[in-house]
């Protein structure tokens, strides 16, 4: 009894910190919400996110914002045609001073990095963040190197412009936990933006002020080990694999969702769940994850193309399909 209260005061305490992250990013990036939810909710649970939006919405100053919440680095990549992959993971080159070969970084060593606009480069430069993105590693000339902990990688993509973008391979679209659409403010939440902006110093930048409060990278690695103890009955396993399996069953989808869904969706309602200060997960969580979760790892079949029929959609009315238990 006495150990499952002391769980539970640990995880309302890790909430108190996510709470705080919560309103840290909300004060930066105005009108933002939802995706600030989201990007916390993966970055709880050790998760990467891809995020599709129109240039101007704020995507680099809510990665730079949750960078300056701890003692991490941030660094970014502008992804080109012409990018290479040791440009992403770095090499070994000869030192004439020290007469061996010493290793050059590339920007994938950091602790939060940001992919801009992935889809501008070839495959093979997007296939040398799949290591990185699994095992939170880098090999190069057959040494592994591991990198510090957290680990995320926020990759953009603009949704309108196709010409020279590459379609990412499926294998990393798997990779990433959460596929978030960022929308633009609310009229009223653009008026607080266009204030903010034009009360800046810089005049036309809005840039992120230090924050009162930095925690350690440590701090954040534990944080997210708490995750993990936040209850989740099986019953609502159960009901997040029927979820993923009712995707492979639709007729409305050419290709369902694999096995890397069900644990997904569990692992972000966990995460999602400790964002609102509970350390027990509610069938309201998994269904708030549903969407970001599923609709990168689903395909939707021709007629739905055709008929100009919406992922979201489908896959709302897949959620509504699947009876949701008592717990």
């Amino acid at each position: 009894m006495q150990s499952h209260e002391s769980n539970r005061q640990g995880v309302l305490q890790a909430a108190k910190v996510a709470q705080y992250l919560r309103t840290r990013l909300n004060q930066v990036v105005i009108g933002q919400a939802k995706t600030v939810d989201a990007v916390l909710t993966a970055f709880l649970a050790g998760g990467h996110v891809l995020l599709e939006g129109v240039p101007g919405v704020g995507k680099t100053l809510l990665v730079r914002a949750l960078a300056q919440t701890f003692s991490g680095t941030f660094k970014r990549i502008q992804f080109t045609p012409d990018l290479m992959p040791a440009d992403v993971t770095g090499h070994y080159r000869f030192d004439a001073r020290a007469q061996d070969f010493v290793l050059r970084q590339g920007p994938v060593f950091t602790h939060l990095l940001l992919a801009d606009e992935i889809n501008r480069a070839p495959a093979k430069t997007q296939a040398a963040l799949l290591e990185v993105m699994q095992e939170r590693a880098v090999t190069l000339d057959g040494m592994t190197h591991m990198l510090d902990l957290p680990f995320m990688v926020l990759a953009t993509q603009n949704p309108i412009e196709q010409e020279g973008t590459y379609p990412l391979p499926e294998a990393q679209l798997d990779r990433f936990m959460f596929k978030i659409n960022m929308d633009y403010p609310s009229a009223a939440d653009e008026v607080r933006l266009v204030k903010a902006v034009v009360g800046s110093q810089d005049g036309d930048v809005l840039q992120a002020d230090a924050p009162k409060h930095v925690f350690q990278a440590a701090q954040i690695v534990q944080l997210q080990k708490w995750v993990s103890r936040v209850a989740v009955d099986e019953a609502l396993i159960d009901y997040a694999v029927r979820l993923v399996a009712a995707s492979r069953q639709s007729v409305s989808l050419a290709v369902g969702a694999g096995p890397r869904a069900s644990i997904t969706l569990v692992s972000a309602a966990r995460a999602y769940a400790l964002l609102n200060e509970r350390d027990f997960v509610l069938p309201d969580d998994i269904k708030a994850v549903c969407l970001p979760t599923l609709r990168h790892r689903v395909v939707l079949s021709t007629q739905m193309e055709m008929d100009g029929v919406r992922i979201d959609d489908v896959l709302q009315d897949l959620c509504q399909s699947v009876a949701v238990p008592r717990v």
